[in-house]
């Protein structure tokens, strides 16, 4: 099948319509436990989702994992190992799932250590992640099924699996909550049956592949063979670094934003939002990247690999254009609706021009991310991430302390830049990765 632009939207537009269910489920989640008129229910939830959000976010080296393993597979006409990956991801979540359940005391103990809350809070927040945290299965196995209808190119059924689980939350957290004054503990149970019905449906979906895979493999032995599982574990243990480094780099930003003062760092954290509304608008054409060069790699099509790479960019570069373009002209708007509070609408403003570069600036980042994973270049995100990271450090040292705030996000714009320019130095061998076997 050709790679056209009619081919990449299909891809990406039920991806970026996915992602904006997401803010809104936090919208509702919040809005609902505030009519309970109470400070601390609100705390509990928020506390116990990011607690909760951070511990599953580990394992989302399962979802890039995944594509890139899968899509190569597809591109191959592989059948059998298109739902062999998926099986062994979702194997992999299982395990991880029962085992933040078995060990929930010690890690929500060492959670509440790391940000305490007052006791009515606390104790709101715990009753919130006792129920929750059986929902663990379901959640990492959603990252991995999420992998595998991308790099199949079934994302209308990503954009179906998100409607499906949000629209149940939603639903659940009204009823449960506000109808029959479940609380706090009403929100748990709304979000905890929404992800199994979601991890249902997704079994539901990918049901024909894991049968084939099955059927193929003779026995466990077969299907969990060493050599497969090894490339598993490498491909997923060079993402959850990588991650990891990004990660860190990313909490350090907020953090060193705290030392500029407490109106500076909100002011940060409205700016945030930009980001992540690039995020969320952007995500959709790496993943296109992601699914189509993970094919043409699997079907040993070099020249397929630069056309996936060239056309899934020029959406990109696009996208983030128009991005720059609203976030330049309309940006002091946005700031209104996310603060009222006159000091940090002032405060975001003076760094509101950041934001009309960063889509601009990170754009090539996210679309060699995508790139990369479909190649499974694994090692080279590790390496490239490595390098990055130790400009960016270079960076927060020498900038901050001459330009303040605005050095601190010249700091992360920097860290952007130099991810994508590490990338760009190793493309050819996402080509190079196409002909390895031919």
């Amino acid at each position: 099948m050709e790679i056209t632009h009619r081919r990449v939207l299909n891809i990406a537009l039920p991806i970026v319509l996915s992602n904006v269910t997401v803010p809104l489920l936090g919208l509702v989640d919040t809005g609902v436990v505030g009519q309970l008129g109470r400070a601390e229910p609100i705390g509990a939830v928020g506390i116990g989702a990011v607690i909760l959000t951070s511990i599953y976010w580990i394992f989302g080296f399962l979802r890039m994992g995944t594509s890139g393993l899968v899509a190569q597979s597809h591109g191959a006409g592989d059948g059998a190992q298109v739902g062999a990956h998926l099986l062994r991801a979702l194997t992999i979540a299982g395990i991880a799932g029962l085992v933040l359940i078995l060990l929930q005391l010690p890690i929500f103990w060492a959670a509440f250590r790391l940000a305490p809350a007052s006791g009515e809070v606390e104790s709101l927040a715990r009753d919130y992640l006792a129920i929750r945290i059986w929902g663990a299965p379901a959640t990492i196995g959603l990252y991995a099924i999420t992998g595998w209808l991308i790099a199949i190119e079934r994302t209308r059924a990503v954009l179906a699996l998100q409607v499906l689980q949000n629209g149940l939350n939603v639903g659940l957290d009204v009823w449960f909550v506000l109808g029959i004054g479940m609380g706090v503990t009403g929100v748990a149970w709304a979000t905890l049956i929404a992800e199994w019905a979601g991890l249902m449906l997704g079994l539901w979906l990918a049901r024909h592949a894991l049968r084939a895979a099955i059927t193929a493999a003779r026995n466990a032995a077969t299907l969990f063979a060493r050599d497969k599982l090894n490339r598993l574990l490498r491909v997923n243990g060079d993402i959850m670094i990588r991650s990891v480094l990004l990660q860190a780099s990313f909490t350090s930003f907020l953090f060193l934003g705290a030392a500029q003062g407490d109106v500076t760092l909100a002011a940060n954290q409205v700016l945030v939002q930009f980001l992540a509304i690039t995020a969320f608008a952007l995500d959709g054409f790496a993943f296109a990247a992601e699914s189509l060069v993970g094919q043409a790699v699997g079907a040993y099509r070099p020249e397929k690999v630069r056309r996936a790479s060239i056309v899934t960019s020029q959406w990109g570069v696009g996208g983030a254009i128009v991005l720059g373009l609203v976030f330049w002209f309309g940006g002091g708007a946005i700031i209104d609706l996310l603060t009222t509070a006159p000091e940090v609408r002032a405060e975001a403003r003076q760094y509101l021009v950041w934001m009309g570069f960063a889509p601009l600036i990170g754009v090539a980042s996210w679309m060699y991310d995508g790139i990369f994973i479909g190649a499974t270049l694994t090692r080279e995100m590790r390496l490239a991430m490595l390098q990055a990271v130790a400009v960016y450090v270079a960076a927060i040292l020498i900038l901050p302390p001459l330009m303040g705030n605005h050095g601190l996000w010249a700091a992360l714009m920097i860290l952007n830049a130099a991810r994508g320019a590490t990338m760009a130095r190793m493309y050819m061998r996402a080509e190079a990765a196409a002909t390895a076997r031919a």
